[in-house]
């Protein structure tokens, strides 16, 4: 299992989110990577690497130009406000809901923030753009070593996280959509039919509207019900896809409080899925916050589960790119996300 790890993952490090109405310190924070890297130090699968680099013309085969330059350029213009912004982090505040117009770039920074975004809890701060670039290379480079043939199996570990990104909108701590450039970077390496499995405990709203039109990528995602769960607008089980990509998106949502045997029903029903689905290679979204301990989810999953759910998508027996989304109760994330990768190098072997 090659691992490449985000060496500048620490530049994005938020003060403050938005959360149940009130400015809470952030969920997400640098030491989830870092819990990962230690329990891999501690309990090597593999080799550990950095990324190089990735060009904007990887990073505009999902993204969209004008986000990508705002996203780039986002921290100057904030700062340029006032420089005493420089000490606080850039939340948006205002947003161009149901018949705004959005073809219209504003050229007030709170409008254009908001114009990218949705919701409060996303800080962006002054290395947000450099540590969600690298990130995106590690998933890229993991999909290149994976579609050269070079290795079964590759885990991009990094943060910011990105299943929640759009082609032109962040939230949910996601800037760039990372296992959708790792998806495109399959499709464009030569495999015709590529799989998104999301075991996040939040459904990966990006990631779907991103291939939601699509008949290559089938899109595969069990979460909390978006009835009383984030991000709450999208992740229904009746989304299945729109024209061409119409029967290529598939929710398992489940209720809070959700046990093990019942959440490793779904993610069966998913993998059969891509099996009828003929994916000749998969992607998965790996988030960690379905653990019981997690602090802002509600599923009961426990540590030696992820063992198991590593051996299940291992029985694919598919070319995989796993990439690091969620998971907050920091002490035990490494533990978690490690006994994915092995469980999946046993069920591999």
């Amino acid at each position: 299992m090659l691992t490449i790890h985000n060496p500048v993952h620490r530049l994005h490090a938020g003060r403050q989110e938005m959360y149940r109405g009130r400015l809470v310190p952030c969920h997400e924070v640098p030491d989830r990577l870092d819990h990962v890297l230690a329990e891999l130090k501690r309990r090597p699968l593999g080799e550990l690497r950095e990324p190089g680099e990735v060009s904007m013309d990887v990073l505009r085969r999902i993204h969209s130009g004008r986000y990508l330059d705002f996203l780039a350029h986002a921290w100057d213009d904030w700062v340029a406000l006032d420089p005493a912004n420089a000490q606080v982090d850039a939340l948006p505040s205002v947003w161009p809901v149901r018949g705004f117009r959005d073809d219209v770039l504003p050229d007030n920074f709170a409008a254009r923030m908001g114009l990218f975004s949705f919701d409060a809890g996303t800080p962006l701060v002054a290395g947000t753009w450099q540590a969600a670039r690298a990130g995106a290379a590690c998933a890229v480079d993991a999909a290149r070593a994976v579609a050269s043939g070079a290795q079964r199996g590759a885990f991009a570990l990094t943060r910011p996280p990105g299943h929640h990104a759009g082609a032109d909108f962040f939230g949910g701590y996601c800037f760039l959509n990372n296992a959708a450039l790792a998806a495109q970077t399959l499709r464009d390496g030569g495999f015709e039919r590529v799989a998104v499995l999301d075991v996040d405990y939040h459904h990966g709203n990006g990631t779907q509207s991103i291939f939601y039109e699509r008949a290559d990528v089938l899109t595969v995602s069990l979460h909390g019900d978006p009835r009383t769960e984030y991000p709450f607008y999208l992740g229904h089980a009746d989304e299945r896809g729109a024209g061409p990509g119409l029967g290529f998106n598939l929710n398992l949502p489940l209720p809070r409080g959700t046990d093990f045997a019942r959440w490793r029903a779904a993610l069966g029903a998913g993998i059969e899925a891509i099996g009828r689905f003929g994916a000749q290679a998969l992607v998965v979204s790996l988030g960690v916050d379905t653990f019981e301990g997690d602090p802002i989810s509600s599923f009961a999953l426990r540590s030696a589960d992820y063992l198991q759910v590593g051996r299940d998508i291992a029985a694919l027996q598919l070319p995989t790119v796993l990439v690091f989304e969620g998971g907050y109760a920091v002490a035990e994330v490494g533990v978690n996300a490690v006994n994915v990768l092995q469980g999946f190098e046993e069920g591999s072997a």
